[in-house]
């Protein structure tokens, strides 16, 4: 009877590898959809409540000027560290490239123009989720972990208005500052090698700089700059105020808002890349 009933089993299928892979990839897209969209839900809620509290007169200024002062403390010096060798490197490669080719005039706009558009909104959205992002993941975590927030939703305090809006400000106060900070820094760093070490005229560079370079190459980044600091606030602030499961949790929090704001910033950038290509070409003028 036993012998029978071993035979008549069949024995269970395991899983296949592809299998196995196509199952979490398909549970991490749905995931990451889900992330998207509470992400777009917080960003739109939170300029609703900037605008409420504004015409309320409730808007957490004070918190929201601490969050400036704390975001330019630990973005300026490293912002300034990272654009001179970014300037100094633009400015080598492309002038050899540029040597090679017997066009040793155009330096200045082709190494202006790359610290431009390129080099300071990436630099900055990099700083802004290293240092600040990241603060921010980890102080609304505590937050959350010592139910501080849910301790604000009993007082009949908003978490939204009080916390995520003055951090939202403050990114937006600080991300152009620092892009403008790292313009300067980055072409004023290729601009000393290509005269100093290239042999490149002070008025042959800033002429062919001049010749390219347009106000609304200056816009482009700024408007970059600020499209990553909201981004990368929204991103620290939903993550910090999800976390779950004590110190690891808040851990976990910090180190999902770095890379998902990194892989976000290099997507934004390469589409606003392409759109501002397409419809501002580069010119001579």
């Amino acid at each position: 009877m036993t012998q029978s009933v071993v035979q008549g089993s069949t024995p269970a299928r395991r899983p296949s590898y592809w299998s196995i892979i196509s199952k979490n990839f398909s549970s991490t897209v749905v995931d990451s959809i889900r992330t998207i969209g509470r992400s777009v839900r917080m960003l739109i809620m939170s300029l609703v409540a900037m605008v409420t509290d504004t015409v309320r007169g409730r808007l957490q200024w004070k918190e929201a000027l601490n969050q400036v002062w704390y975001m330019i403390g630990v973005t300026t010096f490293p912002g300034v560290l990272i654009a001179i060798p970014f300037g100094i490197v633009i400015s080598i490669q492309v002038g050899n490239i540029i040597a090679q080719l017997g066009a040793d005039s155009l330096q200045g706009a082709a190494g202006g123009l790359a610290v431009i558009t390129q080099g300071a909104p990436i630099a900055t959205g990099l700083l802004l989720a290293g240092a600040g992002a990241s603060a921010i993941a980890a102080d609304l975590g505590a937050r959350t972990i010592r139910e501080e927030t849910d301790a604000m939703r009993v007082m009949g305090i908003n978490p939204l208005n009080r916390l995520v809006v003055p951090r939202l400000l403050a990114a937006w106060i600080v991300a152009p500052l620092l892009n403008i900070l790292v313009m300067a820094i980055g072409t004023l760093a290729g601009y000393l090698v290509a005269v100093g070490g290239q042999g490149v005229t002070p008025g042959a560079y800033w002429l062919s700089f001049g010749s390219f370079a347009h106000p609304v190459d200056v816009w482009i980044s700024l408007i970059k700059s600020f499209i990553f600091g909201t981004v990368i606030a929204i991103i620290g602030c939903q993550r910090g105020l999800e976390a779950r499961g004590g110190s690891r949790g808040v851990a976990d929090a910090v180190n999902a808002t770095v890379v998902l704001s990194f892989v976000v910033i290099f997507g934004l950038n390469l589409l606003i890349t392409q759109v501002t290509t397409m419809f501002f070409p580069m010119q001579v003028g």
